[in-house]
This record gives structure tokens, sequence and C-alpha cells, in this order.
């Protein structure tokens, strides 16, 4: 049986926004993306995830969606979006949508509607309650962005639910008019020719019909949707529902953000045999809490990355099909976060965790820049954020007194989403050759150093590193299909596992310090050709000193 092309793949992210600017108005848009697609395809990947392009009012930039069927107009056309996936798939490579369905924007024409009347036709296409007899909001739900989930509708002294921001009403999945309108959509896009789905916290689309109060974890005294609203009673039903009747009919690849997901419930979601999705993104080992629920400024340490990465290899490995990744829109750059971004260590770190990822079982997911090793950005004040869980976050501990402003600051910092907004750093003229305008979020001011000019041709560049990666896992199916087994795991230094198919054999060794470590090479390994490696050495035989960072991978036939 032939394999499907997604388990081969390596894809791209892409944050429309912040990528390309083709008109100077600030803002990245598609013909920004379509005249950068060379340089997609010299890196070598083969499907770009693009970030929601729809038309939208951006009050959470693009995912809060006005007209599934237009493009936002900042990012240009209709026509535009036919041109670059034209353009894309002649240079072979596909394009995967960002479904965005727990949820519309409230200037959507069904929300419009929906708000009119008690008897409105679309009325029961959002999640609409009564309020309490004092007239409160229905249950003490906190929403994601802070504040309560529930905004009252003086016109029909009711209140909607919005799991996100308030303009982002989530949608009634119960209701199958609300499923066919979306299946109607997703048919529509399918037709156009686009090959894919990443699905927007699509484990929140089911809800506890009776929607008790949560566990207080809020500061504010809000309660915990989350037992009511993640992996609710019929989400697998109406993604099964969404497979028959879409997914099915074409050749896509499709993966699902699942906030809250366990090993059991990826298996249901994107088992070999479930009928649902190919795979789904978990967050284990990006989301552990800090100082300030998830703000902190602390390292994530070796030992938790260890156990985590290798849960998932091991217990998914003939289950279901993982997704590999560091680092997305809505997470802090990797080789901030998880490496050593200062001058000294930042390319050797970027390389190792590289590696670390890339050989793994799993699609590979790349962030823009990524590739390039960008970096955090050094925000000075609040009047630099775009994002609004950031600004929201900062009001709700440091404006409100919770705890003082230098306590809070590195941790916001360190975790805020705007790290990875700002913009593609191309080359080293003014704005980092995305913009000839102001960009809507300032350039990282490393750019004259960190840029894809600088890099594209340096054969010991981060990008250079990335190409080989790619092509490595294109050449030996050992890295795609092979099985994984994590050795030295009582090591606090080295991060190092095994891949195993047929005869053959990896050997991944990577120092997650910038100490210098010891490591005595398996003897079977004497002889075996290095594929890769992030440090100039001669020899991988016996008792090795580890370089600050150093990665390698041996390969024993």
């Amino acid at each position: 049986m032939k394999e499907a092309w997604w388990k081969e793949a390596v894809v791209y992210q892409i944050y429309p926004r912040s990528f390309m600017d083709s008109d100077g108005d600030g803002i990245g848009d598609l013909k920004g993306i379509t005249s950068r697609l060379d340089y997609l395809k010299t890196l070598g990947v083969d499907v770009i995830w693009l970030s929601p392009v729809y038309q939208s009012p951006n009050d959470d930039n693009g995912y809060d969606i006005s007209n599934y069927r237009d493009i936002m107009d900042e990012f240009g056309s209709m026509s535009d979006f036919d041109e670059m996936l034209k353009e894309a798939h002649d240079r072979g490579i596909r394009i995967v949508m960002d479904l965005v369905v727990n949820h519309t924007s409230d200037e959507h024409k069904w929300f419009v509607e929906s708000r009119k009347s008690k008897d409105n036709p679309y009325r029961d296409y959002y999640i609409w309650r009564n309020p309490k007899e004092d007239g409160s909001a229905p249950n003490n739900w906190g929403a994601s962005f802070g504040g309560s989930a529930w905004e009252y509708d003086k016109n029909t002294d009711m209140y909607y639910l919005h799991l996100f921001s308030k303009k982002q009403p989530d949608l009634n999945w119960d209701n199958p008019n609300v499923r066919d309108e979306v299946f109607d959509m997703m048919t529509w896009w399918c037709e156009k020719g686009i090959d894919g789905f990443r699905m927007d916290v699509i484990s929140m689309i089911s809800k506890t019909p009776e929607m008790p109060d949560g566990e207080e974890t809020d500061a504010q005294g809000y309660g915990s949707f989350a037992p009511y609203c993640i992996h609710g009673p019929h989400v697998h039903d109406y993604l099964k529902e969404m497979n028959k009747k879409v997914l099915s009919q074409y050749d896509l690849m499709t993966v699902g953000e699942t906030a809250g997901v366990d090993i059991e419930q990826a298996r249901k979601y994107a088992g070999e045999n479930s009928h649902e999705l190919n795979m789904v993104f978990q967050f284990e080992h990006v989301e552990s809490d800090g100082k300030y629920g998830k703000w902190t400024d602390e390292r994530v340490p070796l030992s938790f990355l260890k156990e985590n990465l290798s849960k998932w290899q091991t217990q998914l490995y003939e289950n279901a099909w993982n997704s590999l990744y560091w680092d997305n829109h809505d997470q802090p750059r990797a080789v901030s976060r998880f490496g050593d971004d200062s001058s000294k260590y930042r390319d050797v770190s970027a390389k190792m965790l590289a590696t670390l990822l890339h050989m793994m079982q799993g699609t590979p997911y790349i962030y823009q820049g990524e590739e390039l090793g960008m970096t955090n950005y050094p925000f000075q004040s609040k009047d630099q954020f775009r994002d609004i869980e950031s600004i929201h976050a900062y009001e709700d501990w440091v404006e409100s007194g919770k705890v003082k402003r230098e306590e809070f600051w590195p941790c916001l910092i360190n975790k805020s989403r705007d790290n990875a907004r700002t913009p593609v750093q191309w080359d080293d003229t003014e704005n980092a050759g995305f913009t000839t305008g102001t960009p809507w979020i300032d350039v990282n001011p490393n750019y004259k150093t960190v840029n894809a000019k600088n890099e594209v041709n340096d054969p010991d560049s981060v990008f250079s590193y990335y190409q080989q990666l790619i092509a490595l896992r294109k050449t030996y199916p050992i890295i795609v299909y092979g099985k994984y087994d994590l050795i030295l795991s009582d090591d606090e230094n080295i991060f190092a596992y095994t891949r195993t198919l047929d005869d053959r054999q990896l050997l991944v060794v990577c120092n997650y310090t910038k100490k210098n470590c010891k490591l005595r090479v398996p003897k079977e390994y004497e002889g075996a050709d290095c594929l890769i490696s992030n440090y100039n050495r001669d020899n991988y035989r016996g008792m090795l000193e580890l370089n600050p960072y150093e990665a390698f991978v041996l390969f024993r036939k």
C-alpha cells in the first residue's frame, strides 16, 4: 500500500501579515507570498500551511472570520489567492488552509442575523443562554483572552458564548445547519484546489449542554471551561461526519489543533482507522505552566522534554501520526525558548534543535523564520505589542496591581505570541526587506545579521542546515518510518535516541546545553556514516567531548 504523501512531507507555516509585503502598506500579503515561493522551493519544503487570509475585522489577527469565501482586503483579492495557489502548485508546493470554525467574527452575516431576535433563523447558529436570576452570566467561565466567556446582548436580554474574544462568538455545532454550512464552505475551497486544512481549536467545537460552573482558576474568580468545552460529547461524531462528507472526497492533509489532547484522545482524532484527521497538534512540550499561568521566564528543562517527546513518539507509533514542531504563530521563537539566542550560540543551538526534531517520526512543521534562526524580540513597552493576549495579560497582571512590572515583564516577553509575529528578515536593508512602508509590528533589530540574504548561499548557515535536514528526510525512509527509542534517559545534558527500520539504524545525539559534555559512541556505530552535524568533527569513535549544543546523526547500515 502506498504511504500517504503527508507522512513524507515537510510543512512550512506562513503567517501572512508578517511574511512579505508587496505594496508598501506595512502588512504582508498574498502577492508577497507568491514573490517568495522560489525561496521556499530552494529550502525544499513540500507544503505551506497558510494562517487565515479570509475576510476579517482583525480583532484576533484573522482568527475572527467575517466571510469564509473572501480574502482580507489587506492581503489582496481572490484572484491574488488563485495566482498564489497556481504558482505554488507549479513548484510542487501544496497549500493547506487554516480552518477556523469553532467561532466566527461577530461581524459575520450569520451572527449579525443571530443577534437580531430570538426567533431569527440564524439564532441557533450560536450559543445563547438566559441570564441568571440576578442578571449575571449563565456560568462562571472565563475566556481564553481574559474576562468572562459570556457577553450580554441587551437587544434580546441574553448572553452569547465566546471562549476567546467577545468578537469571536462560538458556533453551535449541535445545529446540523451549522455543520452543513461549514462542510459546504470546506468543499468550496477543496474544489478550488487547496490541499488540506489545519483546524483551529477543533477539539472545542462540542460543548457539554448543561454548561455547569467550572473550577475557579482565574485570579478574577472565573472558572475553567476546559472540562465542558474540550473533547466534548460529540466532537468525534462531528469530525467523522466532516470526514465522510468532505475530507474523504479529496486527497488532503488534515491536522487538528487539539488543546488538552492526550495520547488516548490523539488516537481517536488521528488513529489510522479513526476516519477523522491525519494528525493533531499536542501542546504538552510547549505549554508547561510558569509563575503566572502560561507566563514564565524559565527555560524548558531537558528532563521534561525527553519524557514528553518520547512518550508521543513511542505511544503513537503504529497507532497515529505525530506532528513535530517547536514554534508557531502562538509560540515564542524556538531558539530563544529552547536554545540560546546569544550571538555566540544562536546558530549552533538552532541547528541542534532542528536536528532533535527533524530526526523524529512524524511530519515536521517549520515556522517562518525558524529556518533562519530568528529570535524573540526585545520588547521594552506595552505599546509595542499587537497581540490581544499579551496586552490583556499585562493589564490583568500588572495594571491591576497584582504583580510588579519588573516581576512580570521578563515572563511576558519570553512567552508573548508577538515574538513569532515580527516580520520575516529577508535582508539587511531598511525593515529587513519586508516592506517599503512602516511595518505593522516592529522588525527585530538583529535583522542586519540574521536574514535570508546572508544565509541562503552560506553553506554553514541555519538555512543551509534546514535544507540538509529536509533533503535527508526525502532520501532516507528510516527518518520517516523508523521506530524511535530513547537512550541515555537519565543524562541531564544530552538528548539521544535511535531510529530503527529493518536492519538499519540511526543514532541521534544532541547536547542541550552550552557545557562541554562527554559521550561514548556505542561500538556498533564506529565506522557509521555521519549524515549531518553542526560542528566539523573528524571522527565519531570512542569517548567524545561534545561541544556546546553539538548535534550529529550517525547512520548504520
